[in-house]
């Protein structure tokens, strides 16, 4: 039921086995928003009301369920959404469709420049929508501006794109004949996204996307809808300042029965899916059977190598933030620390003290000063203690947390576990919390093969000084991985690289590099310019 939220009291905090300083609560009566609250006058900032629709495809609409998006800080009611059904997603396709005709005539360097705007509102509301992030998600609010700020960055990326992406003009064999690459987009696209990165990877997508002369419907996270709602409002606005189509940019908020349909629908050219493993080999199934064309960002099980050489101090800080930052639920985030023998009880030890700093900085993600908010749901931390209890009977240790922080919220301790062997189940399981196993190695060399053995293949990271580990590091014998790092951590990624992964992760590529190829399909032209027809090869068909 919804709640009335009354002024914010500062309650005592209970930990299980730990004191923890208090963090902000809410306690509410009756029939209430979050979005009424002046402390939240950012959500109406952004066009979010009490009830929101759900669906955009030049209007707004909703014939589906009416779903309420809950702040996982406090679990109150943040504002509601009307959802999709099938037949606002045939909606969306077919204006998607009819806004391509003319979108895909558009030169590219005009697409750019409405891409550039895009990028120029998102910069506007960069506070508010940071703000809207860090409220339904849970992500600290450096966080969540920062992950907007990557859609601005990557508008920026495509902008410069939009004038440079090009073919080849290749030497033909044949007098007389031009060999070239064509390269056109393909038609309306599907964007599938998950809640840990509401905004950002939406951005990565649609940004190139757009670019490239694709049109789009997006299916945001269930548990994220109004940002998702909030996103569309800032690229609807643009599109209609310009006279162009809303359903270049289409919105279909929904449940399960969408996804399906997308992944199945022949007119959604290409579907860009990011969430587990499980679900998208479902989704790469059902695109695969209609030849369509799938991205995949999937599981991660992340590790970092630290060499005997290693620069210690620098170690504890990156892992400390890609352990607990974003409270252990991105895709890159480090799940297995593999320690050199020789420095293993040092860097546990100072490891724990900075878990320790951590804890002082729990608290409401809004709030400045918090380092380490909520999971994002029940269903996270239900996951949290499934896995530590695993962890457990095949013999873990627990150096570090392993409780639920009491209050309101779904706050549970950043969690370290040794003990364990490096192929134990639990250990190959990707868990989306913050626990991180502790694991040895002997030499690099082990810990290169420690890495490689899980089925996922996103980010890696070694710490070393020798140049000789980087180089092995990097080499076709090193990290079999899509992200692999020296002296950084595992998260962190910029937009100019092309960010995915191998293996079970997917093999898709978004951002930057040259992923903007899977947004578009590629024509070898022979072109004669003679009045002769000699054949390749030298063939004579005489």
């Amino acid at each position: 039921m919804a709640m009335v939220m009354t002024a914010s009291l500062s309650l005592p905090c209970r930990l299980a086995a730990r004191a923890l300083p208090c963090r902000t609560m809410y306690r509410g009566m009756a029939s209430g928003f979050l979005v009424n609250e002046p402390k939240y006058q950012f959500l109406k900032d952004l066009g979010i009301q009490e009830q929101n629709s759900g669906v955009f495809d030049g209007q707004w609409k909703g014939s589906g369920e009416v779903v309420t998006s809950f702040s996982p800080a406090n679990g109150q009611p943040i504002a509601s959404v009307v959802t999709g059904n099938l037949a606002d997603y045939e909606s969306c396709v077919v204006e998607a469709e009819k806004a391509w005709q003319m979108w895909a005539d558009v030169p590219a360097p005009h697409r750019g420049e409405i891409v550039r705007q895009i990028g120029q509102e998102l910069r506007d509301n960069l506070e508010p929508l940071g703000k809207l992030v860090s409220l339904e998600m849970g992500k600290i609010v450096p966080e969540g501006v920062g992950e907007v700020q990557e859609y601005v960055d990557i508008c920026d990326y495509a902008v410069g794109l939009s004038r440079m992406f090009s073919g080849k003009v290749i030497p033909s064999e044949r007098p007389g004949h031009a060999l070239l690459e064509q390269w056109n987009p393909l038609g309306v696209i599907g964007i599938i996204t998950a809640f840990n990165f509401p905004v950002a990877v939406y951005g990565w997508n649609s940004a190139l996307a757009m670019a490239c002369g694709n049109t789009m419907i997006w299916k945001g996270a269930p548990t994220t809808p109004l940002t998702s709602v909030a996103i569309t409002k800032c690229v609807a606005k643009v599109l209609e300042k310009n006279s162009l189509p809303g359903a270049i940019s289409a919105l279909c908020q929904g449940g399960t029965d969408v996804g399906q349909k997308m992944a199945s629908d022949p007119r959604v050219k290409l579907v860009s899916f990011t969430g587990s493993t499980a679900v998208g080999k479902h989704v790469a199934q059902a695109v695969q059977e209609r030849f369509g064309k799938h991205l995949l960002e999937l599981g991660g099980n992340n590790s970092l190598i630290v060499a005997a050489d290693a620069d210690l101090e620098m170690v504890v800080r990156a892992t400390v933030f890609a352990c607990v930052g974003t409270a252990g639920q991105r895709c890159t985030t480090l799940r297995r620390l593999i320690l050199h023998e020789t420095v293993y009880d040092e860097v546990l030890e100072k490891l724990k003290k900075g878990y320790s700093s951590i804890m002082k900085r729990v608290g409401d993600p809004l709030d400045d000063g918090t380092l380490y908010g909520p999971l994002h749901s029940k269903v996270g931390v239900e996951g949290y203690l499934k896995t530590l209890e695993d962890a457990k009977k095949a013999g873990g240790k627990v150096e570090f947390g392993g409780n639920i922080i009491e209050g309101e919220g779904n706050y549970v301790e950043p969690t370290i576990i040794s003990g364990l062997a490096h192929d134990a189940a639990v250990v190959h399981r990707e868990t989306f919390a913050p626990i991180v196993y502790v694991l040895k190695c002997s030499s690099v060399e082990e810990g290169i093969a420690i890495n490689n053995e899980v089925e996922q293949g996103l980010s890696s990271s070694i710490f070393t000084t020798d140049l000789g580990n980087v180089f092995k590091w990097l080499g076709p014998k090193g990290s079999d991985c899509g992200i692999v790092n020296v002296n950084i951590p595992t998260s962190g990624a910029e937009i100019g690289g092309a960010f995915g992964g191998e293996k079970s992760t997917g093999g898709g590529r978004e951002s930057g590099s040259d992923a903007w190829k899977q947004y578009m399909r590629r024509s070898t032209c022979t072109i004669n310019y003679t009045k002769e027809l000699p054949l390749a090869q030298g063939i004579k068909f005489e």
